[in-house]
């Protein structure tokens, strides 16, 4: 194994959407936080990165984005605190293709941030444990560590503790209204569901999947209510995360390919597959095996 950096060449690493396939809340801490159970699962669609390291100190960041600051995407912040982390001083070029929408749900923003941390982690070579990068995501956002492992999970807790799960590998047709959901509003609302019932791995698996954040958001937002009275005609469909975005969930690509044929002009949607190791966790293994 070549342990050296791997400075000056241009590399593309996927960024991936998740999907919350089942969300609900449990409980509320006395510092505001809530306590859940989450299904993660990540699809084959996403983000690209483009990251050339650098033997500089210097940190680029292109395209900017319209309202974000360098310094605030979680993108720099999160090269910033590997460098920190890992005592160095080395650099990168990055360039993302956005093709995630921004308050979906869809944990675009984690997902920027995590692959951000297994890409520099590897191209400087910082040698740095999958432990000790979700510890460093944690501080950057509550689902960035689930990206971090690359593996679907079952969450509990305010979302940090994670166990392994293996949901059906389903298709998807994914959509989102033309509006941003604000997950602070969600959470901050008072008829949101704070006391369903704690359940094992197991019973929830095999009972109906459903969203505590839903009926507030369809409540909130009668974008997303249509959206999903729509596509419930189709197929089985629910909210992710504290939305905007929608899914359907289908048995065969053709299904959500139909679906999406079928989308209404105020809808923006993709089909994609659902799939239990992340597309990052692939790429890494693809660019470490060259190294050898």
């Amino acid at each position: 194994m070549n342990n050296t950096p791997k400075f000056n060449i241009a590399t593309q690493w996927p960024a991936p959407a998740k999907l919350n396939l089942f969300l609900y809340i449990t409980g509320q801490r006395d510092n505001g936080y809530h306590d859940l159970q989450t299904l993660f699962q990540f699809v084959d669609y996403g983000d690209t990165l483009t990251i050339t390291a650098r033997q500089d100190h210097e940190i680029t960041l292109t395209p900017a984005i319209t309202g974000v600051a360098t310094k605030d995407n979680l993108i720099y912040r999160a090269a910033i605190a590997l460098r920190q982390a890992a005592q160095v001083n080395f650099g990168a070029e990055i360039h993302i293709d956005k093709i995630l929408p921004m308050g979906g749900g869809l944990g675009g923003g984690s997902s920027n941030a995590a692959t951000t941390l297994v890409a520099l982690n590897f191209l400087w070579q910082t040698n740095l444990s999958v432990d000790e990068l979700a510890t460093i995501g944690l501080k950057l956002g509550a689902d960035v560590p689930v990206f971090v492992r690359g593996h679907s999970a079952f969450a509990e807790g305010i979302g940090e503790k994670l166990y392994p799960a293996l949901p059906q590998e389903k298709w998807y047709l994914i959509a989102k209204p033309d509006i941003s959901v604000a997950t602070a509003e969600i959470f901050n609302h008072p008829q949101l569901p704070r006391n369903t019932q704690k359940r094992s791995l197991d019973a929830l698996l095999r009972g109906v999947y459903e969203n505590d954040c839903e009926k507030i958001v369809r409540s909130l937002n009668p974008e997303v209510d249509q959206a999903l009275s729509w596509l419930l005609e189709y197929a089985p469909s629910r909210l992710t995360g504290t939305g905007a975005c929608v899914f359907a969930e289908c048995d065969t690509e053709q299904n959500a390919n139909d679906i999406l044929n079928n989308l209404p002009d105020w809808l923006q949607g993709f089909v994609a597959k659902g799939v239990n190791v992340s597309p990052l966790m692939t790429t890494l293994a693809t660019y470490s095996m060259d190294c050898q």
